[in-house]
């Protein structure tokens, strides 16, 4: 039904548990849970949400059991693991980083693929413990089907020229977002992988037999 023009940004979530929680890294997480299956859990907000397949996607690249417990919004999960009644999150950087800095939370890694440009200091799930492990939630831009690839290009080429300028990036960072550039090919392509990756995520996790019910 659409013709992708190009991603404009994305965000990674970062994964964070109470200062008392007995874990200081992903391995440690990773261990934790296989030895205790089922007896931790993560909050997220709601079914389908980037918290949510942010940990479902650990869980099953993991081969851990840990309970979702679903929240109707992020900022209520995000309590009750500073409150210690659930272990972990998966959250965006502009909702937790304060607690982060302030010593409330401990930071274990971030969901990109690379590390974040805007903590360039802290190491990724993948490169902490979980190889190969991404997830981001990102933003782009699409035009109906069947429009003239010369406008595709068109677009494509405004955009990111758009997305270049310092208000541009310094507006993205506010938000824990990073600017994208890529080619209407390659936002097709990630389009594509995203869907297939996130569809094995969802058949395998259950979640929408949880729904149903």
């Amino acid at each position: 039904d659409f013709a992708p023009i190009t991603m404009a940004a994305s965000s990674p979530n970062i994964l964070v548990v109470t200062p008392t929680f007995p874990v200081k890294s992903v391995r440690e997480l990773i261990a934790l849970a296989k030895a205790r299956p089922a007896e931790l859990n993560y909050g997220a907000s709601g079914a389908g949400s980037s918290n949510h397949l942010s940990a479902e996607l650990f869980k099953s690249m993991a081969g851990v059991n840990i309970v979702h417990v679903p929240y109707k919004g992020a900022p209520q999960a995000l309590t009750d693991v500073l409150g210690g009644q659930v272990a972990l999150n998966f959250s965006a950087i502009s909702l937790a980083l304060p607690h982060v800095k302030a010593g409330r939370l401990r930071l274990l890694g971030i969901s990109n693929a690379q590390r974040s440009l805007l903590l360039p200091d802290v190491p990724t799930i993948a490169e902490s413990g979980l190889p190969g492990y991404a997830m981001t939630t990102w933003v782009g831009l699409l035009a109906p089907a069947k429009t003239p690839q010369p406008i595709i290009a068109r677009l494509n080429d405004a955009l990111l020229r758009v997305v270049r300028t310092a208000d541009s990036r310094a507006q993205f960072a506010s938000q824990g977002a990073e600017p994208a550039e890529n080619s209407a090919e390659q936002f097709a392509a990630f389009i594509r992988a995203e869907s297939e990756k996130y569809a094995k995520v969802v058949k395998s996790s259950g979640m929408m037999r949880s729904e149903e019910h």
